[in-house]
């Protein structure tokens, strides 16, 4: 079948987010056509490139969701009235308090999409004068809430700029019989912006959607905007709101990476019979030879892993980690990564002072040279070649954060047998699932009885070691993600209505003109099955539908 998958800020450029997670559901999926289409987030992203396609990705279609350059297009007086009427109902439904606008807010929405598509674009329409009086008005209209009504001008100039810049792919010409038209389904790997265009091309074409989102973007936009004026906070809420819950009503099915992302999608109104959890793949092999020989670790060793940054709450582990030495004096700690961004300098400086301030340099005698148990290294260095071998080092993995979503770093440990201690936070419950210690966060007391708890118990890590590791290996590799959506694009297709008319020999509409068996390879009735990916088997195809040729092979796989 032919994929149309929709990213933003991620694949197929070098850099961006889930990027390694579609490489890995293109290529394993070669049976299928994949057309890319991608929103990028920076001229950076853009300049760096791609990463190298296989050749089962048929087209790449990119857009700047970063800019969006005036068209030239001038709309006629029909056309000004015509999006003047949309912009007016879409801001009115977000500016509304009640939580009866969906249908307003849709109806909106693909309103703005239709004039954009007969128009040649949205862009100098949303930057109008035009629409920042609509948006005035609704504010200012009975029902909005009170932080609306108190709008000021630079706040409602704000909230302007974000709506044009959130509704820039209306504007996009994707959506034609040859473009996401053509596509059997539309997959997208987030919400928000990468949803919106499946959004589309089911409204125009009928294409079913699949949304995978292993981060909520809604949750996202929250915490983007938290600092904001409390009505452009409160605008920017229920606008993104109004489109997830669009998103989520809309979606033929939806796929969170773990039950936190499932509870969000829910709140938002999504069906529960239409939500499937597909837990992200993970390349198990490079911890294979860890994993089978579990025994290789230094008994005292505490191991850290993932990007040093406030929200790992590092602070906590090292008070922590100060109670373990108390209790256990030979142990050690290893801090395993890398800094990001300016904040995250500043507090791994942060860390290291603290480290040196609770942890003095000790040495066997005076004339020694001082060594502290605590270490903070990067992958690639003499003693940490490699994140397989900075697991195998460790008796026991831990985790401190204090905001998680899902924990790569947990699942590797587990590939690699390791038992783990880590805080209650985002989907770590799920992913351990009993098989290694929760504790809470911000509790570094708890957070060090665990720790000595496994340090003093061999047998204990070796038992929950080997049950993490083989959870991890039925739950979260690369292989099951990627036969789990093969298996969901082929449920999508088979609940499909025909969304082309094809005639038959009488000149009437055949009433299964593409069967399921037509999207997958095999010689099915004999000569006669030679079907038509766009259209039914060869003795119906015709002037009514333009159609490409499937490629046929032996045996199913």
């Amino acid at each position: 079948m032919r994929i149309g998958l929709l990213t933003e800020g991620g694949y197929p450029y070098l850099n961006g987010d889930a990027r390694l997670w579609c490489d890995r559901l293109v290529r394993g999926l070669g049976q299928h056509e994949f057309d890319i289409y991608a929103l990028s987030r920076g001229r950076q992203q853009e300049d760096e490139g791609w990463i190298p396609l296989p050749p089962q990705v048929s087209r790449v279609r990119t857009a700047p969701l970063w800019t969006a350059e005036d068209d030239g297009v001038v709309h006629g007086r029909r056309a000004r009235r015509r999006f003047a009427d949309c912009y007016g109902e879409l801001v009115a439904a977000v500016c509304t308090g009640s939580d009866d606008q969906a249908d307003r807010f849709a109806s909106a929405l693909y309103g703005l999409a239709e004039v954009a598509r007969d128009e040649g674009g949205l862009v100098g329409a949303l930057r109008s004068e035009t629409a920042l009086r609509a948006l005035e008005h609704a504010c200012r209209a009975p029902g909005a809430p009170r932080t609306a009504r108190e709008a000021r001008v630079p706040e409602l100039l704000a909230v302007a700029a974000h709506l044009e810049r959130s509704l820039r792919p209306l504007s996009l010409d994707w959506y034609e019989d040859d473009g996401l038209g053509s596509v059997d389904v539309c997959h997208a790997t987030a919400g928000g912006a990468a949803a919106l265009p499946g959004l589309l091309a089911r409204h125009f074409s009928g294409v079913p959607l699949l949304v995978t989102e292993y981060g909520v973007r809604l949750r996202s936009h929250y915490l983007a905007s938290a600092e904001a004026a409390p009505a452009v906070r409160a605008l920017l809420a229920s606008f993104h709101g109004r489109l997830a819950a669009e998103v989520y009503t809309r979606a033929a099915i939806l796929t969170p990476g773990n039950a936190h992302a499932r509870r969000w999608q829910e709140h938002c109104g999504a069906d529960r019979s239409r939500i499937r959890t597909v837990y992200p793949g993970m390349e198990a092999s490079r911890f294979a030879e860890v994993g089978e020989f579990a025994d290789h670790a230094e008994p005292g060793t505490l191991v850290w892993v993932g990007r040093v940054e406030p929200a790992k709450d590092l602070v906590s582990l090292l008070h922590a980690f100060a109670e373990v030495r108390k209790e256990e004096p030979k142990a050690r700690l290893r801090i395993v990564g890398a800094a990001t961004g300016t904040e995250g300098e500043a507090y791994l400086g942060h860390c290291r002072a603290l480290a040196a301030q609770l942890f003095p340099d000790e040495a066997e005698g005076v004339h020694a040279v001082g060594d502290n148990p605590v270490s903070f290294e990067e992958i690639g260095e003499p003693d940490a070649p490699s994140l397989a071998d900075v697991y195998a080092s460790g008796a026991v993995t831990v985790l401190s954060s204090v905001v998680e979503g899902f924990p790569i770093s947990l699942v590797e440990a587990m590939f690699c047998g390791r038992a783990t201690v880590s805080t209650d936070v985002g989907a770590v419950v799920e992913v351990i699932g009993g098989t290694g210690l929760v504790v809470p966060p911000r509790n570094p007391r708890a957070l060090a009885e665990a720790c000595v708890a496994l340090l003093r118990d061999p047998e204990r890590r070796e038992r929950l070691g080997a049950a993490a590791r083989a959870r991890a290996l039925e739950l979260f590799t690369v292989e099951q993600n990627i036969a789990a959506f093969h298996g969901i694009y082929l449920e999508i297709l088979s609940h499909c209505p025909v969304r082309r008319v094809v005639l038959g020999e009488t000149g009437e509409p055949l009433p299964f003109a593409v069967p399921a068996e037509a999207h997958l390879p095999g010689r099915w009735t004999g000569s006669a099955s030679r079907v038509l990916a766009r259209g039914g088997p060869a003795w119906a195809s015709g002037p009514p539908v333009r159609a490409t040729p499937l490629t046929v092979t032996e045996g199913v796989r």
